[in-house]
C-alpha cells in the first residue's frame, strides 16, 4: 500500500513513520526546497512521548531534549510564583512517559532521519500540491508543475492554510483570536543570574503572558509571549519584529523576561488564529491531519502533541484492514471528541492567563495555589486525560 502526505512537518513526518511501522510505502510531499523547522522550541507531553517512543524516534533525539523539573505559573511583573507542578520526578511512573522540552529542528531532524533510514527516497522536496482527485482505486495529487501521484491514501499534513483541507470543503478564513505571539530563543549563559527556571514556567499579567522553556540539553532559552493585540492580523513563524515592539509588549516585567529580550538575537512574530471543529476529515482515501484538521492555540503545549496522536491512530485505523475510507471515517471518529476538547481548553487557558484585575486574578490562582501546597495530586490528577492517554 502506498501514501502521500503533504507537508513535512512534525505531523507529515510522524505519520510517515506510523504508516512504514504497518508495512506501507510512503512519500512525503513538501512544498519547500528543504526540510527544515524554524528556530523555536516544543513541550512534548507524555501522551506525544509514548508516540516516539513506539516510533523508534527517541534515541535520535536523546542528547538534545531537556525534561524540565516542573511546571509553574508566576506573576509576570514580579515573578511570584503562584504554583509549582513537579513534573520530572513523576511523569514517567504517573503518565507513562517523561514530559520533555526540545527544539523544534532537533525534533525534524530526528523524524527525519528515522524515516530516512527506513525508506530512504521517502522525501521529496520543492513539491507544492496544487489540488487531489479521488477514485475507486485511491486518490491522486496535481503538483504545481503538472506532475500527477497516485497513491491508495492522501494525508494532508499541509498546515493551517491547507490546500487539500480547501479543496476537501471549500475556502473559509480562519478566525483571528486577537493575539498575536513572540518568540525567540537565547543562550541560558547569556542571561546570567536571570536565567528562569529550568522549569515550564508561564509569566501572566492583564492582556498578556509569556511562556520560557529550555532547549538542546537545557543550553538555551526558549520565549514565546502571547499579548492581546487587534490591528496586526499576519499569520507566519518567519515575520520578523523589532527589540523594541516586543519591549513595549513585555518591557518592564520580571527582569527574567526583559534579560531574554535584551539577549534575543531576533524576534519573531506571528497572529494566532484558530478553527472551528469540523464535521469531517476525510473525502474517500483523502484525509486530514494536525493543524489541517483541528489547529489549536498553545495555550496547552499540544499543537504537535496531537498531530502525533492523529498519526498513531490513522496508522491503527488503517492496520485494521477493510476499507480505507471506512478506516479513515474511524479515525476521526477516534479523534475528534479529544482534539475539540483541547481547543477548548487551550482556549480556557489563554483566558485564564490573561486575567486583567486583581480579583479575578486571585480567583483564579488561589485555588490552585492551594492545591499545590495542600493536594497536588489533584492538580496531577487533572491532566490525566491529556498525558496518560496511550493509544496503542
Amino acid at each position: 500500500m502506498k501514501a502521500l502526505i503533504v507537508g513535512g512537518g512534525i505531523g507529515g513526518l510522524t505519520t510517515a513513520l506510523a504508516l512504514d511501522g504497518i508495512g506501507w510505502d510512503v512519500r512525503v510531499l513538501e512544498q519547500a526546497p528543504e526540510i527544515s523547522e524554524v528556530g523555536a522550541g516544543v513541550q512534548i507531553s507524555p501522551n506525544g512521548m509514548k508516540v516516539l517512543e513506539k516510533l523508534g524516534v527517541v534515541p535520535r533525539i536523546e542528547h538534545t531534549l531537556f525534561q524540565p523539573d516542573a511546571i509553574e505559573i508566576r506573576h509576570g511583573p514580579t515573578g511570584r510564583r503562584f504554583f509549582n507542578l513537579p513534573m520530572k520526578a513523576i511523569a514517567a511512573e504517573r503518565w507513562g512517559a517523561r514530559y520533555i522540552q526540545i527544539h523544534r529542528a532537533d525534533l525534524v531532524d530526528g523524524l527525519l532521519g528515522e524515516l530516512r533510514e527506513r525508506q530512504p527516497d521517502a522525501v521529496q522536496t520543492g513539491a507544492r500540491v496544487q489540488s487531489y482527485e479521488t477514485s475507486s482505486k485511491g486518490a491522486s495529487v496535481t503538483l504545481t508543475d503538472g506532475t500527477r501521484h497516485e497513491a491508495d491514501l492522501i494525508v494532508g499534513a499541509d498546515g493551517l492554510h491547507s490546500a487539500i483541507r480547501t479543496q476537501m470543503l471549500g475556502p473559509d478564513a480562519p478566525t483571528f483570536t486577537g493575539n498575536i505571539a513572540w518568540r525567540t530563543v537565547v543562550p541560558a549563559a547569556a542571561l546570567g543570574a536571570d536565567a528562569p527556571p529550568q522549569a515550564g514556567c508561564v509569566w501572566t499579567g492583564p492582556g498578556k503572558h509569556a511562556v520560557t522553556t529550555r532547549v538542546r540539553g537545557g543550553d538555551m532559552v526558549n520565549f514565546v509571549g502571547i499579548v492581546e493585540e487587534d490591528s496586526w492580523t499576519e499569520e507566519g513563524w518567519s515575520i520578523t519584529g523589532t527589540a523594541a515592539e516586543a519591549k513595549a509588549d513585555f518591557g518592564g516585567w520580571n527582569p527574567t523576561l526583559d534579560a531574554i529580550l535584551d539577549a534575543a538575537p531576533q524576534l519573531h512574530r506571528w497572529a494566532l488564529f484558530t478553527r472551528d471543529p469540523l464535521e469531517r476529515w476525510s473525502d474517500g482515501a483523502v484525509a486530514l491531519l494536525g493543524d489541517a484538521a483541528h489547529p489549536m492555540l498553545p495555550s496547552m503545549a499540544q499543537g504537535a502533541v496531537q498531530a502525533m496522536e492523529d498519526a498513531w491512530v490513522l496508522a491503527r485505523e488503517l492496520d485494521k484492514g477493510g476499507m480505507i475510507s471506512a478506516a479513515l471515517e474511524r479515525y476521526f471518529a477516534a479523534r475528534i471528541d479529544r482534539v475539540t476538547r483541547v481547543q477548548k481548553e487551550s482556549a480556557a487557558n489563554l483566558a485564564l492567563f490573561h486575567r486583567r484585575s486583581v480579583l479575578s486574578q486571585a480567583q483564579a490562582y488561589v485555588p490552585i495555589w492551594i492545591a499545590g501546597k495542600v493536594a497536588p495530586a489533584l492538580l496531577w490528577r487533572r491532566n490525566d486525560w491529556l498525558y496518560g492517554a496511550d493509544f496503542a
